[in-house]
C-alpha cells in the first residue's frame, strides 16, 4: 500500500510542472513547408501581370484558372513581344485600327494578315514550345498561345496577331484578362 501512496503522491508532484524541453523542430519544418508553398503559388499568379497606361487588360467574370503553358504574346498600344523580347513596334492607333501592324511589316501590304517579324519570333518560339512539349509528353505538332492584349487593342490587329499564331501551328488561344467582380 506504500507504494501505491507513493506513487500517487509521486503523480501529484507532477501534475503542475511543465516539461524541461520542448521540440519545436517538427512545427518549424511544417512552417518552410507551407511558406514555400505560399512563395510558388504566389509566384504562379496571374496578378504578376504588370499594368501600366501601355497595357491595361480588359477583365472578365469567368473562374478558371490561366493557362501554365504556351508561347506569351503580348499586344500593347505601342508595340507587340514574344515572351520578354519586343519584336514590333507599332504605328499611332488610328492607323493601327485601319491597317493593323502597318503596310511594312506585312509581306503583301496593308491588306495582308501576317506579320513577318511576329513570324520570326514565333518561329525561334516553336523551336524551344517543340521540345518543351516533347518533354511534357504532349503533341509538339501543335503548340498554345497566351496572348495578353491591352483591352483598347484594334479588332484588325488582333485578326492579325492570331491569323499569324496560326501560320505557326499554334492551335490553342487564351485570352489573358483580368478578374473581374461578378
Amino acid at each position: 500500500m506504500t507504494r501505491a501512496l507513493a506513487r500517487a503522491a509521486r503523480f501529484r508532484r507532477s501534475e503542475g510542472t511543465a516539461p524541461e524541453h520542448v521540440n519545436i523542430v517538427p512545427m518549424l519544418d511544417m512552417m518552410v513547408i507551407i511558406l514555400v508553398f505560399l512563395l510558388k503559388s504566389m509566384s504562379e499568379s496571374s496578378a504578376a501581370i504588370p499594368q501600366h497606361d501601355d497595357l491595361r487588360l480588359p477583365s472578365a467574370r469567368a473562374q478558371t484558372d490561366p493557362a501554365e503553358r504556351g508561347i506569351v504574346v503580348t499586344v500593347s498600344k505601342s508595340q507587340i513581344l514574344v515572351g520578354d523580347q519586343s519584336v514590333l513596334e507599332l504605328p499611332t492607333h488610328g492607323s493601327v485600327a485601319s491597317e493593323g501592324a502597318g503596310a511594312s511589316a506585312k509581306r503583301g501590304g496593308a491588306a495582308e494578315l501576317y506579320i513577318v517579324p511576329l513570324g520570326e519570333a514565333l518561329r525561334r518560339a516553336r523551336v524551344t514550345d517543340r521540345a518543351v512539349r516533347a518533354a511534357q509528353g504532349l503533341d509538339p505538332k501543335a503548340s498554345e498561345a497566351v496572348i495578353v492584349a491591352d483591352r483598347s487593342t484594334p479588332y484588325r490587329l488582333l485578326v492579325e496577331v492570331l491569323y499569324t499564331l496560326g501560320q505557326h501551328e499554334v492551335g490553342l488561344y487564351h485570352l489573358m484578362v483580368v478578374q473581374g467582380r461578378g
